[in-house]
């Protein structure tokens, strides 16, 4: 018989920590919210201090019947719950079903990876359910109840049922609106670039962009102009009358947080969050079981253990050599708003590396493991600094006759080499009816829209 009794929000969440854990403890998987506000009526007493009154979620009633029993024979319940507010205010539902003979063996666990490491360290040093987050995500869950339940209306009898608005869309309706007045409003000014491909008796080939014309800055805004500049260029003698070098350095990008996670994904948001999670929970690994790949993905911080960047350094000078590790860490500031409550989204091991695992992930999970997303912020967070010779901001000007030219020499590649791969020069498509028009002498006059 089971000593203990751990729930969890998922079955492949139950399923991965089970494993850790053993005979003496029993995970079962409350399948989310068990209890709700109702959805026949408002639900909160505006009189009475905004007070919700909630009701056991009719899809829930067996789990939690389960879990009333588990819980009688248990001597320890710990609530595992994912941990954010929603995770804390589904550990207090919880609880509070349980009924006030089970307080005392009730017990809060807190970790950010699925690993028997992760699991294991938070089974010494269990805290309790915090009510301050809790109340955070009833204030949340109230506001939507009371603006969606008097907007939904609205929209199902001027739009569609089954339409949803409450505190997010409604306010995301509004800045839709107004960008979309600002697009309307935009007059399309048409601007061409001019590119010539450069070569001199030592390698490498370099591409230049024509800044000036004369000494004075050249703005090309047709292709009759574009065209001219191109037959000026053709017949024109190329000499570097001067070169101007100054080194800039290209830092390495902060881990992850979940809006970058979210912005990066060529996924849509709510695809991208539910691979997350998956990897997250865990993926079953021949001789390991379901292992998970990657920490909590819903975070705002960008902060990264000791232990983790020790293990990503180590990896790093491994795999690309001692050049590549810094002296010292990259540390990021966290925005002063941040609740930085988590790690930033990373690798909870760096051996599991993409050959490794490939051929137990979908094609979807593959995207969103390494080497496409996560560890390449985290392996950015221990590799060295980019270092060009830039033309582009501060650097080798080349000067034509008349021409004003820039270029720009990467010296030292750090923390690009660690993102080379499939996502780390991704090209955009060319813009619909773009044109490049290429001379002979290696100029190109492409179109731009602004």
């Amino acid at each position: 018989m089971a000593k203990a009794l751990v729930v969890v929000e998922s079955p492949a969440k139950a399923k991965t920590i089970n494993k850790y854990l053993g005979r003496n403890y029993k995970v079962v998987a409350s399948m989310g919210h068990v209890r709700d506000l109702p959805k026949s009526k408002l639900g909160v007493d505006v009189d009475e201090g905004f007070e919700p009154s909630y009701e056991v979620i009719a899809s829930r009633k067996k789990v939690l019947k389960e879990l009333k029993d588990g819980a009688k024979e248990a001597d320890e319940i710990f609530i595992a719950t994912d941990p954010d507010r929603e995770g804390e205010a589904i550990g207090w539902h919880l609880a509070e079903e349980l009924g006030s003979g089970n307080k005392k063996k009730i017990r809060r666990l807190m970790f950010n990876e699925i690993t028997k490491k992760g699991v294991l360290a938070a089974l010494e040093h269990p805290t309790t359910i915090n009510k301050q987050m809790v109340d955070a995500q009833q204030a949340r869950r109230v506001l939507d109840r009371l603006v969606g339940y008097k907007i939904s209306p609205l929209l199902w009898d001027k739009v569609r049922r089954g339409l949803s608005a409450g505190r997010v869309q409604s306010v995301a309706l509004k800045l839709v609106c107004d960008r979309e007045r600002e697009i309307e409003a935009f007059i399309a000014e048409e601007y061409w670039n001019i590119t010539a491909r450069l070569a001199g008796r030592v390698p490498p080939e370099f591409d230049a962009r024509l800044l000036k014309r004369d000494g004075a800055n050249i703005k090309v805004g047709n292709q009759e102009e574009a065209d001219k500049v191109l037959s000026d260029l053709r017949s024109a003698s190329w000499i570097v009358s001067s070169v101007t070098t100054k080194e800039r350095k290209k830092h390495a990008l902060p881990p992850y947080i979940t809006s970058r996670l979210q912005q990066a994904s060529r996924f849509p948001v709510k695809k991208t969050m539910m691979i997350a999670q998956q990897l997250y929970e865990g993926i079953e690994l021949p001789g390991e079981g379901a292992v998970g790949l990657i920490t909590y993905m819903r975070t705002d911080s960008t902060r990264v253990s000791e232990e983790a960047i020790t293990d990503v350094r180590e990896h790093v000078g491994r795999k690309f050599g001692p050049d590549y590790v810094p002296e010292k860490p990259n540390f990021y500031k966290t925005k002063k708003d941040a609740q930085d409550a988590h790690e930033a989204i990373r690798p909870t091991s760096m051996q599991w590396d993409p050959g490794t695992v490939r051929a137990h992930l979908t094609a979807d999970q593959y995207y969103l493991y390494p080497p496409d997303l996560e560890p390449l912020r985290s392996l950015a967070d221990a590799s060295r600094d980019l270092r060009r010779h830039d033309g582009r901001r501060h650097g080798r000007e080349l000067s034509v006759p008349r021409q004003g030219l820039r270029a720009e020499v990467c010296r030292v590649d750090g923390s690009l080499r660690a993102r080379r791969g499939r996502s780390a020069h991704r090209g955009g498509r060319a813009g619909r009816g773009e044109r490049r028009r290429r001379g002979r002498c290696g100029c190109a006059a492409r179109p731009r829209g602004r």
